[in-house]
């Protein structure tokens, strides 16, 4: 689908709401990321890309495809690789065409090692059994790459970072690609980062006369990037939030990827005294211009934005009023012209004003994250590459 401007056409299948995703912040905020880590990077595109669409997010990033060159992105920009979470967020992008180096940052069992393998991808394992099963799925004489993970306080998975002597003997017959570990609150306590950086060298330490001469470490993700100001040690580092500036934007000067639209698909006045939506959590303290926009949770709005969210409609904030409905939610235009079919931002830029979605989170009290793995619940998806401006 082309990308339209901000005030689309009626003529249009964006008649009711659309999300945008703008490329050419995600390739800024890429560069950005690269510059201040000062190594490549293994770009986080599970979950559909944090719900903006793995296919398009990897295109535009610089992925390899056969069918589809790299230079939008300069050779340095280009990623090392993607990251993933599930076989069939691999296969998605297998079926499309990626040939990027894939790693799989979730555990795989033992019975998904070879399906990963016929997959080309590189599973992050840390049992010994499991060592052993992907290496007789290799090929004579050419081990299929892996990253082993090393647990240094996130307590989710990998072995523990002083119990990695027990591997030495199979890491030396069978010798993973990487090795790397996950920080668990490097942007909110740096002596926890800083414990986990200790723990994580201990490791390395242990297991340095068994691993491969080149054998890539990393360690920083996007919490871990923003919280060093001389670059992230290691040959990687794996931005995940920070890449569709779901958070970091101000610190590090990131763009808004993401803006979801709705038109305005009523308008009603409401008098002083009368309640709006579900509940009743809204009252109305004088006669006020009521605007319902065809966009609800079911569209990724979520409800917590209730007498909580703002919109932009024309450039001017409105204030969310009542409970956010599975479709549809209303605001308040007393005094702000507007018309059936205008077009309100949720979540975006319009004109000079910017509700970001860490900003639009905490708004509604939940994750940026959260926010952002449900924009694309039902609404179609636009790509874009630069923001569209109102003339």
């Amino acid at each position: 689908m082309s990308a339209p401007p901000i005030y689309p056409a009626r003529s249009t299948d964006l008649d009711r709401a659309w999300l945008e995703v703008d490329d050419d912040a995600l390739r800024h905020n890429a560069r950005v990321l690269r510059a201040r880590a000062g190594v490549p990077l293994l770009v986080m595109i599970k979950a559909n890309a944090y719900g903006l669409g793995a296919v398009d997010s990897a295109r535009a990033l610089g992925l390899p495809f056969a069918d589809h060159d790299q230079a939008h992105v300069s050779a340095a920009d280009r990623p090392w690789g993607a990251g993933i979470a599930s076989l069939d967020e691999a296969a998605e992008l297998r079926a499309a065409g990626c040939t990027a180096r894939l790693v799989c940052s979730t555990p795989l069992r033992a019975e998904e090692l070879a399906r990963a393998a016929a997959l080309d991808l590189r599973p992050t394992l840390h049992r010994e059994a499991d060592i052993a099963a992907w290496a007789a799925l290799s090929p004579a004489g050419a081990l299929r790459p892996w990253h082993l993970a090393i647990d240094t306080g996130m307590a989710r998975a990998g072995v523990r970072w002083d119990e990695v002597a027990p591997l030495r003997r199979i890491l030396a017959a069978h010798p993973p690609e990487g090795v790397f570990t996950h920080f668990h609150s490097a942007d909110e306590s740096l002596a926890s980062r800083e414990q986990q950086d200790v723990r994580f060298d201990e490791a390395l330490a242990a297991l340095m006369d068994v691993l491969p001469a080149g054998c890539l470490t990393h360690r920083d993700n996007s919490g871990g990037i923003v919280s060093r100001t001389t670059g992230s040690p290691g040959q990687l580092a794996r931005p995940g939030i920070a890449l569709y500036a779901g958070m970091f934007a101000d610190e590090l000067g990131l763009r808004q990827v993401p803006h979801l639209r709705a038109r305005i698909v009523d308008l009603r006045h409401v008098e002083a005294g009368e309640s709006v939506s579900y509940g009743a959590t809204w009252t109305a303290p004088s006669r006020r211009t009521i605007a319902t926009l065809a966009a609800g949770y079911a569209d990724g709005y979520r409800r917590h934005l209730s007498n909580a969210g703002v919109v932009l409609i024309h450039g001017t904030r409105c204030p969310v009023v009542g409970r956010v409905t599975m479709d549809m939610t209303m605001v308040d235009v007393t005094d702000r012209p507007c018309a059936v079919g205008d077009v309100a931002t949720l979540l975006g830029a319009d004109g000079h004003d910017l509700l970001s979605t860490e900003w639009v989170a905490a708004r509604g009290g939940v994750s940026p994250y959260e926010l952002l793995v449900g924009l694309a619940l039902r609404v179609p998806v636009v790509r874009c590459t630069g923001l569209r401006q109102r003339a």
